[in-house]
Parts: C-alpha cells; sequence; structure tokens
C-alpha cells in the first residue's frame, strides 16, 4: 500500500483513547504515549487463538530484538483480539514491545475500524511524528524480507524487490543456497557439503514440512527417481528446504531422506520460500547447471507420472512430450484390475470386514467415492449418494460405489462406512494415496466414474450427479450431453424474469455452471436459478415457481467445522 496520511494528527491523537494516554507494558508498567521515541511504529493487531498470529508473532520478535539492538527507532504497539484478559496476558507476556490495556476495548475497537483490520495477524507501520501509514502489508514484508525491509516504506521494498529482481537475473546455485556465514549444505549424518561440489549438477529445491501428508506421500517417490537418475549417472542432486518450527521436526523429516539439506533454523529457509514464490506444498524447484531456474516446480510431473517421471529428466519440453505420449498409452491400457489391483492384494471390503474380489466389478460402472467422516460438506452430500445410489441399484445391477477414506482413525471410518450400502478400500491401504494421485483429488467429497472397460470416463461426477441425479448413469460425455439438451428444452417454458415475494427486484432466469445457495429454502442448487445480481440473490426454479423442477436436484445441510489443517470452502475441503 502506499503511504497515505492517517486522519487526525500523530501518534498521540491515534492512540490515546478517552483520558487515557499511555500504554502498557507485560510487566504492568505504563509507558506515556507521548515519550514513546520510535521513529517507525508498528501497530500488531493479533490474538493468542489465532494460529497464524502464533506463527507470525516469535517472526516479529526476532526482528524487533535484532532492530532495536542495532539501535533503530522502531516500536511495536500490540492490539489484542484477544475475549479475556487471561489469554491476552499469556500471550502478551512473551512480547517485548508495548500494548493497548486490555481494559480498553473502546480504544482496540476504534483502532481496529480505524484500520480496517479484516483479519489478523495484521502489522501496520507509520511515521510516528506524523501518523502517516508507511504501509498497511507489515505482515507480508516481515515475512518475506525480515529487517532489510526497514524502515518498511514502500521506497525500501521497491528497493528489495530490485535487488531480488537482479539476483534472479545473475542467479547461481550459491546465490540461491550460500550465506555470507555459511558455504555449505549438510547430509542427514552432519556432513558439510561445500556448495562447490553442487557446480554444474541440475539441483532440485525441494521444500519440506514434516507430518504434511502431500509432503510425506510425495517424498518416498522422490526418493526412488532420485535414486534411479544417480544409478544412470544423471548429476543430479536434491537440496532440502525445510519449513519446520523445531529442530526435532526437521530431524524426523530429514534422516529418511538420501539427499542433502540447508541447516535447520537457516534464515535462507525463509528467505527462499519468498525467492520462489511458495504457494503450494509438495514444491520441487529444479535449478539447471548453469544455476539459473529451469522449472518453479516439477512436483506436479512427479505426482502425475510417479516413478516413471525419471524418464522425463531433465523435464525440458521433448522429455515432457514423451512422458505425456507414455501416459497417453497408459490411460488407453486402464483397467479396474489395473487401478485397484496391487501386488496380491486383489479385493476390496463389503461390510464386517467381508474380502470381495475385483475381478467380481470388472464390466460395472465404478464410482471411486473420496470422502470422510471429519468432513462436513462429505456428511452432508452422504444421504444423497445413497439415495441416488439405491436408484440406479434398482434400474443397473452393473454399478458398484467404492468408498476411498481420508479418516484418520479405524473407529471414524468404520462409524462413516456403515452408514453406506457399497463397498470400500481399507482404512490402511496404500492404493489410497495412489488413486488420489492419479485423479489429482484436491477436495472431497469427490467423485470418479470408470467405464465398464475400466476406463475413465467423468473425473468429476460428483457435478453430474448432483445436477442430474440417478439419472447421469452412467456418467459418461454422451448420457451427461443428452441430460443437458433436455433441461435447456424445459428451461424455454419457463419465464425469463419474474418477480417473488421474497425479493424486491426483479429476478432473472440463468444457467449456473457450479452448484448455488438458494435464499429461499437455503439449500443446495445445480443447473438454473432464478438471480438478482445487484444482490447476489437466488432462488431454485422450484422456490420461484412453486414446483418441483425435474434435472434440478438439491442438497444441503449445516455442517461442523474442519478439524486443524483443512478449510471447508463451499461443498469442498481443501488442506490448508
Amino acid at each position: 500500500m502506499a503511504a497515505s496520511p492517517t486522519p487526525g494528527g500523530g501518534l498521540g491523537a491515534i492512540l490515546a483513547a478517552g483520558d487515557r494516554d499511555y500504554l502498557v507494558r507485560n510487566s504492568g508498567e505504563q509507558v506515556k504515549i507521548s515519550s514513546i521515541e520510535g521513529d517507525t511504529v508498528a501497530i500488531y493487531f493479533s490474538a493468542s487463538w489465532c494460529p497464524p498470529c502464533q506463527r507470525f508473532t516469535p517472526k516479529l520478535i526476532e526482528a524487533y530484538k535484532e532492530l532495536t539492538s542495532n539501535g533503530k527507532s522502531f516500536e511495536v504497539i500490540f492490539v489484542s483480539g484477544d475475549q479475556d484478559e487471561e489469554a491476552f496476558n499469556a500471550y502478551f507476556a512473551k512480547m517485548p514491545w508495548l500494548a493497548v490495556p486490555f481494559s480498553d476495548s473502546e480504544g482496540r475497537k476504534s483502532l481496529d475500524e480505524r484500520f480496517e483490520v479484516n483479519g489478523i495477524p495484521h502489522l501496520v507501520f507509520l511515521d510516528a511524528k506524523t501518523g502517516e501509514v508507511l504501509t498497511d502489508e507489515g505482515v507480508e514484508f516481515v515475512s518475506e524480507y525480515g529487517i532489510e525491509a526497514y524502515p518498511f516504506t514502500t521506497e525500501r521494498i521497491n528497493e528489495l524487490k530490485e535487488q531480488e529482481k537482479a539476483a534472479k537475473d545473475n542467479q547461481t546455485i550459491h546465490s540461491v543456497l550460500a550465506t555470507p556465514n555459511r558455504n555449505y549444505v549438510i547430509s542427514n549424518t552432519g556432513e558439510k557439503v561445500p556448495i562447490v561440489d553442487l557446480e554444474g549438477k541440475y539441483v532440485g529445491i525441494c521444500f519440506v514440512v514434516n507430518g504434511y501428508p502431500p509432503v510425506e506421500e510425495f517424498t518416498p517417490v522422490l526418493a526412488k527417481i532420485y535414486a534411479k537418475l544417480k544409478e544412470v549417472g544423471e548429476k543430479f542432486e536434491v537440496v532440502a528446504v525445510s519449513l519446520d518450527s523445531d529442530e526435532e521436526s526437521f530431524n524426523n523429516s530429514f534422516s529418511s531422506m538420501p539427499w542433502l539439506a540447508i541447516p535447520h533454523g537457516d534464515k535462507m529457509c525463509q528467505k527462499l520460500v519468498s525467492y520462489f514464490e511458495l504457494s503450494d506444498l509438495p514444491t520441487l524447484v529444479l535449478i539447471g547447471p548453469d544455476g539459473k531456474t529451469l522449472s518453479s516446480n516439477i512436483a506436479d510431473i512427479i505426482n502425475e507420472h510417479g516413478l516413471d517421471a525419471w524418464e522425463g529428466f531433465p523435464f525440458n519440453a521433448e522429455k515432457l512430450e514423451i512422458l505425456a505420449e507414455k501416459a497417453k498409452a497408459k490411460a488407453a491400457s486402464q483397467t479396474l484390475e489395473s487401478l485397484l489391483v496391487t501386488g496380491d492384494v486383489d479385493f476390496v471390503i463389503g461390510k464386517n470386514g467381508a474380502k470381495v474380489p475385483v475381478a467380481e466389478l470388472v464390466g460395472k460402472t465404478v464410482l471411486l467415492y473420496f470422502s470422510a467422516k471429519w468432513c462436513g460438506p462429505c456428511r452432508a452430500f452422504l444421504p444423497t449418494l445413497v439415495d441416488v445410489y439405491n436408484k440406479i441399484k434398482e434400474k443397473n445391477s452393473d454399478f458398484e460405489i467404492i468408498f476411498v477414506s481420508s479418516d484418520r482413525d479405524q473407529s471414524s471410518f468404520d462409524d462413516f462406512f456403515s452408514g453406506m450400502p457399497w463397498l470400500a478400500i481399507p482404512l490402511e491401504d496404500e492404493r489410497k494415496a495412489y488413486l488420489k494421485k492419479k485423479f489429482k483429488i484436491r477436495g472431497i467429497p469427490s467423485l470418479v466414474a470408470i467405464g465398464p472397460d475400466g476406463k475413465t470416463v467423468n473425473t468429476d461426477a460428483k457435478t453430474s450427479l448432483a445436477v442430474h441425479g440417478a439419472d447421469a448413469f452412467p456418467f459418461t460425455d454422451e448420457r451427461i450431453q443428452e441430460l443437458e439438451k433436455k433441461i435447456e428444452e424445459m428451461a424455454k417454458g419457463w419465464p425469463e424474469k419474474l418477480k417473488h415475494e421474497l425479493h424486491e427486484h426483479e429476478l432473472v432466469l440463468i444457467r449456473r455452471p457450479r452448484p448455488y445457495g438458494c435464499d429461499g429454502c437455503e439449500e443446495m442448487g445445480t443447473s438454473w436459478s432464478y438471480n438478482c445480481a445487484e444482490c447476489d440473490f437466488d432462488l431454485h426454479t422450484k422456490c420461484a415457481l412453486g414446483e418441483e423442477k425435474k434435472g434440478e436436484e438439491v442438497n444441503g445441510q449445516e455442517h461442523a467445522a474442519a478439524p486443524a489443517g483443512y478449510v471447508c470452502e463451499g461443498d469442498v475441503c481443501r488442506k490448508a
């Protein structure tokens, strides 16, 4: 954000409230606002209950201590979002700076409103003398640049970005991995390996977090590819960049890795997060023999092709074309057995753990149902899926569903599976990870349809089922197109516009490419709605016209909050 004047004058006008002209330290000492000497002052909106705040606060504390110990004119003022004074005191006790007293709830609220705080952690940097806002993107700046961003002006940030651009233009393996005080990386036995040894090699920069499932699933596959490339004599090395907060977690994950790493706690780890604009995990950046970045992330290629990905090294256009052709041929030869049979494991399970041979499912249309009990949208969707399953089975015996669970324990799996009339892959089964990778499952609930010949016919059968219900069977493109034409014909008989007692404006009939929430019955809808674009208001056609419309299935209900590490958006739960 560009610097802008703050209404109402300097720091005193901003921070004082009523008769209060002081701030407090965690010792209880009162400090006059007029005595604050920092040229740059940061107002830190945070709370002890907020996980992102818990992760960011130590970074801010470290930056604060470094700046003040180096004689920089800098101060931080904490504005708490905690719900009670006990939580405030426990959190503030760790902070070396000042705070607005917790008892001044009106003062804290006023600051929230003044700086338009819509989420935390939120860090605003001010010129203490004028009250001018230097930036309200302090969290991003401290996370990316640390103390180098001081005094946190737009000019300084632009200068750093120019330096970063220049570094990328002149990038070498040393500029990526080394620091003024370290010219080596380490092995998991503690050996120091000079970075000069990596010159002239392809180097994969692998970002890792101990215990994060996608990383834990990715690492063993990369290890096999790493070993294969070493075996065939390719000049390839991997350097892990750990994002773990504690050394024990780092050691646990690094101990199983056959490659190198930047030492735990090295500030270069966080710098590389910004430098390579990390947005997802797993991420494997590929650096060429000349030290230049060849790809910002080849993890997706490895996830898609598995161990076969080694044949695409070094992942240039020509080699990727070879991989694509091989994958195409593999898809053409796909059968239900190739998907579901691994070694001696050639069965799925029914009720009471009964083993059902995969061979008995050959020739049927099979839906792979990716779901979990902890996922609210999955629980909400299950009754609809059970109803559709029963309707299809009444007319088509050559149909089955297989539950692929993301539950964390056997008890949750058993409880959720007990309400399903179909089959499942056992909870502790390696086929689950393979299927999730193969079909690129990013959120649940999700349905993938496999045709009678074992080929994939629909990777988003959930949407087809939501729109068309049991009529979507057998979920092929031809069947869905046929049903779409019927809906188009049906809609021709509906009024294009109408007035309804539930809304003041005229509603317009529109085609909906994805599910939406009906403001009438508060259930989910698909296909068509009567919509007010101005108010973002929608009614099902059945709610607007007062009758049930074929082709529009509705479902949905309130769901519980997702567990830590997951975010539910709409009808999908995604890993945070």
